[in-house]
């Protein structure tokens, strides 16, 4: 892990109720078990009472989710605003922007392509996940003003000023519109929205097809799996979701693959804080540039040294639902184990980026096993599939 940063998802999705529940499902395992239970809060679910306490114990969790789960919904405002003719037309208007896109006709950081996800950036853009050396929450930026294309003139005319008619949002409010474009499979894992970067709330509206929005989920991978959530919410064709509160501030967010069963869009509005911190050419100083960095060099060459390089401008195959999900994190977790010194390689067996051939976690915490598969074994290449 680079300091102060993520190399993976798993910090970033683990939440507390996560770890009671881990703990209390988990089969017995003696002195680790008891200890689990410890530096969870939980009371010791092995010896003597145990059948009473792990009753009560789970009766006692059933409440607690049962209490976030009403304090999710508590946050959510949704509202069936679009007819069919009007989700028709700006769908039509969404395929318009997916040409436009593959016609190179956007700035560069408007589009931003992943396998079976597309986003588009409008009037602001921001760096998030693998885009950034120092990955994790509160690292995320503002691009620099006028980098992201402005926000086309029918999201203004058929969606905002919809939305302003029906008081869900004041007047003014939206100055920032992302659209996320899903294929059959795709998915986006666990986040809340930085709290640093957005106001609240957070207006989303959906469009193609129906699906749903996951609360207090935990994603693994390989293959992509996803727990069971806290809260799950339908959402409708010409649906505004409006999260606020709880919903958008302590709990995570996500869609499942399983949930996108047919080409989904949503339409994201945001207003960004005064506050918000934002990538800038002159915070570049010249300890931090190549010296061969000339002054007529453009800001986007001077932006590379701080983001990494962005994906490529690749259409998304809808075959690839059906194949494993290779992701950044995960080529970047194997990168680490073949060019980093055994003493500083990831030895966590419960990474959940982490590639397996034939070897499963072992509970005792005393068995060293090193990232090539077994004890004491050479480092295992790992062979990358591309979607």
């Amino acid at each position: 892990m680079a300091a102060g940063g993520y190399a993976d998802l798993r910090e970033k999705l683990q939440s507390p109720h996560r770890e009671k529940q881990r703990v209390a499902s988990a089969p017995y395992n003696g002195r680790k078990r008891k200890l689990e239970a410890e530096d969870a809060g939980l009371p010791e679910l092995c010896g003597g009472s145990d059948e009473y306490e792990h009753s009560k114990y789970h009766s006692d969790y059933d409440d607690e989710r049962q209490g976030e789960a009403r304090r999710v919904k508590q946050g959510i405002r949704q509202v069936r605003l679009f007819t069919a003719d009007q989700c028709t037309q700006i769908e039509t208007q969404i395929d318009d922007v997916v040409s436009r896109a593959e016609k190179g006709i956007y700035r560069d950081h408007t589009v931003d392509r992943a396998p079976l996800r597309n986003k588009y950036f409008f009037g602001e853009g921001y760096t998030y996940g693998s885009q950034l050396e120092k990955r994790g929450p509160g690292q995320e930026r503002l691009y620099p003003k006028g980098d992201v294309d402005d926000i086309p003139e029918w999201v203004h005319d058929l969606v905002i000023k919809k939305l302003v008619d029906h008081q869900i949002i004041p007047e003014g409010f939206v100055n920032s519109a992302v659209i996320n474009d899903y294929q059959p499979g795709g998915c986006i894992v666990s986040h809340v929205d930085p709290i640093h970067i957005f106001e609240r709330p957070i207006v989303s509206v959906s469009f193609f097809s129906d699906s749903a929005l996951c609360f207090g989920c935990k994603f693994q991978f390989k293959p992509i799996r996803v727990s069971e959530p806290v809260y799950y919410l339908p959402v409708r064709r010409g649906s505004v979701t409006v999260l606020s509160d709880y919903a958008a501030d302590e709990i995570t967010h996500c869609i499942r693959p399983q949930d996108i069963r047919e080409r989904r869009a949503v339409i994201i509005l945001r207003k960004t804080r005064t506050d918000a911190p934002r990538l800038e050419s002159k915070s570049l100083t010249s300890s931090v540039l190549p010296v061969h960095m000339s002054n007529r060099q453009s800001n986007t060459d001077r932006y590379q040294v701080v983001l990494k390089q962005k994906r490529s401008h690749r259409k998304a195959d809808p075959d690839a639902a059906h194949r494993p999900r290779i992701l950044e994190m995960d080529k970047e977790e194997n990168r680490r184990s073949v060019i980093l010194p055994k003493h500083r390689r990831r030895s966590d067996c419960a990474a959940e980026n982490y590639w397996r051939k034939t070897h499963e976690c072992v509970d005792d915490e005393d068995d060293e096993v090193d990232e090539g598969g077994g004890v004491d074994s050479p480092v295992r290449k790992v062979k990358m599939r591309r979607h």
